[in-house]
């Protein structure tokens, strides 16, 4: 390999390589001050030649993202700049000098839990902005986070959306997939494992990070309960707060739907625990307590860095009444923030399983027909009509059975759901696994994966770098509903503003407006949870 790249960047030394290609620290022999910075040389997995521009289109707009994500954020890289030089892809980032954790941990031993709840609420204030952005780590474990030498703050590193993009190839059918799954076993949840990624997958990976920082015990090492397959890992952590304990434990469930929702929604009960628990953690014998953190109270807001200082906590001396009364005290704020924490994790518990998302956040696409379907012309639409006598598999996901009637009240929560995850769905990272959350049968083929060889929705929008983002989503009213056993019908209206944004970055006007309309969903009991089966536009008011 050249020692000088792009007659500007000077390799220094490699600093590893893997499947996707190395990384080297390097300076910077253009500016006077010869900055350091790291150089990732990707290699994209497959070298067909039909899919070299897809990969290099792709890249470029995974850097842009990055790049984006590093703008002002302390606790992320900056991108330097991005090129491609002799067939191959080159990122150019800053260099985080400092100790990953997994370092860290193997030099100190297990961490205090307050150093553990600072890192946890740097995190998940970066993974607040970093899914706004509508983008999946992937990959957060011990050895992708750095503690900066400069102020021990913590940074986040090695994102995988570009490796994901190495990973592009061409399927038999013709279409794009990617030929890998990205993360790392033990830190990565199932429904990552098949490449069906969501955001609380980064939630359940960032809770196992936790738990080694507190254990020095990497997930394989934990035995799990057979009967739940619940990992079991508090005996090798006994000096955590049972607070702090239960946080973690909803965080790695198993299913996405039993984890916290939003890295916010994580973020505010550990506050919680901030607030109650502080003096009763335990400290290791090589830290003492370490206090603050600032944090972000918007997702799009940039946080201030932590500051994590070191003070000794030492109350002798003092006369025996007085610690008396600090004690009891102190037990008593303590008992009352169990109770306070344990009803807020209850109700975000009960929150999750009434299958209303808490932010609607959008998707629909525009109907020029009494249904909406993804098509190969330049306008997808969402709602497909098909033959009667086509018969559908089950989509995959199913898991608590709730009772076999549904309540008007019920079937519209599953409708605001969907449409609070159209924006996820529709938009990158287009996901899949939330749509099987709500969607089967025809509603599921249509938009998430078609059986007859035809573009689904998703399959439309990620081959023609497009996507959707929404205004206004609201259901107005209910004009009829009709339940049995197994299936049930309503009809709703709904007003909803809609945008699609072609490859060039530019709004589709054919596909794009605000509307109000009635729209016929069927609803099936799949499995033991109810989800749509097929829906249609059976009125339009009016379209702007």
């Amino acid at each position: 390999m050249l020692t000088l790249l792009k007659n500007r960047y000077r390799i220094l030394r490699s600093l590893n390589s893997g499947g996707f290609g190395e990384t080297f620290l390097a300076e910077d022999v253009d500016l006077p001050s010869a900055r350091r910075c790291v150089i990732k040389k990707l290699i994209p997995i497959a070298s067909d030649p039909q899919i070299y521009q897809l990969v290099k289109q792709r890249f470029g707009r995974e850097a842009v993202i990055l790049e984006k994500l590093g703008e002002g954020n302390p606790h992320i890289p900056s991108l330097y700049a991005y090129f491609e030089e002799a067939g191959q892809f080159y990122l150019v980032q800053e260099w985080i000098e400092g100790t990953t954790l997994a370092e860290k941990v193997e030099r100190d031993g297990v961490l205090i839990e307050s150093f553990v709840r600072e890192i946890l609420t740097s995190i998940l204030s970066v993974l607040d902005t970093v899914h706004a952005q509508h983008i999946v780590h992937r990959d957060i474990k011990p050895e992708n986070i750095i503690l900066r030498s400069s102020d021990n703050q913590p940074v986040l590193i090695d994102f995988g959306a570009v490796k994901e993009t190495m990973g592009t190839v061409v399927t038999t059918s013709g279409r794009n997939s990617n030929s890998i799954v990205i993360g790392t076993p033990g830190f990565m949840p199932s429904e990552q494992s098949i490449g069906r990624p969501v955001y609380a997958s980064d939630l359940y990976s960032l809770g196992l990070t936790a738990i080694y920082l507190l254990t020095n015990k990497y997930p394989q090492e934990f035995n799990t309960d057979p009967s739940t397959g619940e990992i079991l890992w508090r005996q090798d952590a006994e000096s955590t707060s049972p607070e702090l304990a239960a946080i973690l434990d909803k965080a790695i469930q198993s299913h996405p739907r039993d984890r916290f929702s939003t890295a916010k929604e994580m973020l505010e009960a550990l506050q919680v625990v901030r607030a109650i628990g502080t003096n009763f953690l335990a400290t290791s014998p090589k830290t003492s307590v370490q206090k603050t953190a600032v944090i972000a109270s918007k997702p799009t807001e940039v946080e201030k860095p932590v500051t994590l200082v070191r003070s000794s906590v030492n109350a002798s001396g003092l006369p025996d009444w007085i610690k008396a009364l600090i004690t009891g005290s102190l037990v008593g704020c303590f008992m009352m923030g169990a109770l306070v924490l344990n009803n807020y994790l209850n109700r975000s518990s009960n929150s999750q399983s009434t299958a209303v998302e808490p932010t609607p956040s959008p998707t629909a696409k525009t109907t020029t027909s009494p249904t909406i379907q993804p098509t190969i012309q330049p306008t997808p639409e969402l709602i497909v009509q098909l033959a009667p006598e086509t018969n559908y598999q089950s989509s995959p996901q199913s898991y608590t059975p709730p009772p076999s009637s549904i309540s008007q009240k019920e079937a519209t929560a599953l409708i605001k759901r969907w449409q609070s995850a159209k924006s996820e769905v529709f938009a990158p990272p287009y996901n899949r696994y939330l749509a099987s959350e709500v969607l089967t049968d025809k509603a599921y083929h249509d938009n998430i994966s078609r059986s007859d060889g035809q573009e689904s929705s998703i399959d439309w929008l990620e081959n023609n770098n497009s996507y959707y983002t929404f205004g206004v989503q609201k259901i107005d009213s209910v004009e009829n509903f009709v339940t049995s056993e197994n299936t049930a019908t309503i009809d709703v209206v709904i007003t909803e503003q809609r945008t699609l944004y072609n490859r060039k970055g530019r709004i589709d006007p054919n596909a794009s407006g605000f509307d109000k309309r009635i729209v016929r969903y069927n609803l099936r009991l799949d499995n033991g949870q109810w989800k749509i089966s097929e829906y249609k536009t059976v009125k339009r008011f009016w379209k702007k």
